[in-house]
C-alpha cells in the first residue's frame, strides 16, 4: 500500500495503547457487542452440554437449598417467618442470592478461564465479565419463574402474601446485585492473577458471606438475638438487597433507603475499583497466568 493509499484509508477500527489511568471505553464495547451475545451463548450452551439433567440444574439447586434452609433454620432452629411460609421465603432469598454468587464466581476467574483467547485476540477484555453477568441473567429468570410458580400455589392456598408496589423498581434491584457481583469478580480476578490462593478461597467465602447477608433469616432478627454483631450484617450491603426483595415480593419486613443508598454507593465504588484493577491487569497478566 503505497502513502496516498493509507492516506485516504477509512480504518474501521483502531487500536491504540491504553495511557489512561481509567479507562471504561463503553463505546468500543457496544462496537463489539456481536462478541457479546456469542460469549453469553457459549456459557449457556456449554455449562450443561454434558449434563444428563441439563438446565434442570437450574431449577434442582435452589429448591433443594430452599428445603434444606426450611427444615434446619425454620423447623429446627425456629427462625419464624412471620404469615409468609418458610419454604417461599427462603427460595426468595435464594433465587436473588444465587445471581449474586453465579455473577462473582464467574468473573473471579475471568484472566485464567479466558487466558488462550486473551493471548491471541484482541477485543475489550471487559466484554468477557460483562458476557458473564448477562448469562446468568437467563440463569435467574428460570429460578425467579420457579419462585413465581410456588407463590401462586402459596396465594391459592391462602397464605397471606401479597407483592408490595414497591415491586415495580425490582428489576433496579437485579441489576444491582449483577453490577456488585461484577465490580467484586473483576477485583478478585485482577487479584488471582497473582495470588492463587484466591481461586480456592472464594467459594469458602461465599458460602461464609451467606450467612451474613440475611438469606435465610430476616434482618431484624439479627438485632433482636445478637445486638452486639448486627453491624456484621448491617454493614453488608448485600443484606439490604436481599431484604428488600423479601419486601417487595412478599410484603414482609422493611425497606431502608438508608440501607439502599449505602448499597448504591459501596456497588459503584466496587464496580470502578473492579474496572480500574482490571484494565491494569489486563496489560501484564498473560505473564503470570
Amino acid at each position: 500500500m503505497n502513502n496516498l493509499e493509507q492516506k485516504n484509508t477509512t480504518w474501521l477500527f483502531e487500536i491504540t495503547p491504553k495511557n489512561k489511568f481509567f479507562t471504561l471505553n463503553l463505546k468500543e464495547v457496544w462496537q463489539y457487542r456481536d462478541l457479546l451475545f456469542l460469549f453469553v451463548k457459549r456459557d449457556v450452551v456449554t455449562m450443561y452440554k454434558q449434563t444428563v439433567l441439563g438446565p434442570l440444574w437450574y431449577l434442582i439447586q435452589p429448591l433443594f437449598t430452599s428445603i434444606t434452609f426450611t427444615i434446619i433454620f425454620n423447623n429446627l432452629a425456629g427462625i419464624s417467618t412471620g404469615t409468609v411460609p418458610p419454604f417461599l421465603f427462603n427460595l426468595a432469598g435464594i433465587t436473588i442470592w444465587n445471581y449474586f454468587t453465579a455473577c462473582l464466581t464467574g468473573t473471579s476467574n475471568t484472566f485464567g478461564s479466558n487466558a488462550g483467547i486473551f493471548g491471541k485476540v484482541y477485543f475489550p477484555r471487559l466484554i468477557v465479565p460483562i458476557s458473564i453477568v448477562v448469562s446468568n441473567l437467563i440463569k435467574f429468570g428460570i429460578q425467579f419463574f420457579i419462585f413465581v410458580v410456588f407463590y401462586i400455589y402459596y396465594f391459592v392456598q391462602g397464605a397471606a402474601i401479597s407483592l408490595n408496589p414497591a415491586v415495580l423498581f425490582f428489576p433496579l434491584l437485579i441489576v444491582l446485585m449483577g453490577i456488585l457481583g461484577l465490580g467484586l469478580g473483576m477485583f478478585i480476578s485482577s487479584l488471582v492473577t497473582k495470588y492463587r490462593d484466591f481461586s480456592y478461597l472464594i467459594n469458602f467465602g461465599v458460602q461464609l458471606l451467606m450467612y451474613v447477608s440475611a438469606v435465610m433469616y430476616p434482618l431484624a432478627l439479627i438485632e433482636e438475638k445478637i445486638p452486639n454483631y448486627a453491624w456484621l450484617v448491617h454493614y453488608n450491603p448485600l443484606a439490604y438487597i436481599i431484604e428488600t426483595t423479601r419486601f417487595m415480593l412478599l410484603n414482609v419486613g422493611e425497606i431502608s433507603i438508608l440501607g439502599l443508598t449505602y448499597t448504591t454507593i459501596v456497588t459503584v465504588v466496587l464496580l470502578l475499583i473492579g474496572i480500574l484493577i482490571f484494565n491494569k491487569t489486563e496489560k501484564s497478566f498473560i505473564d503470570t497466568v
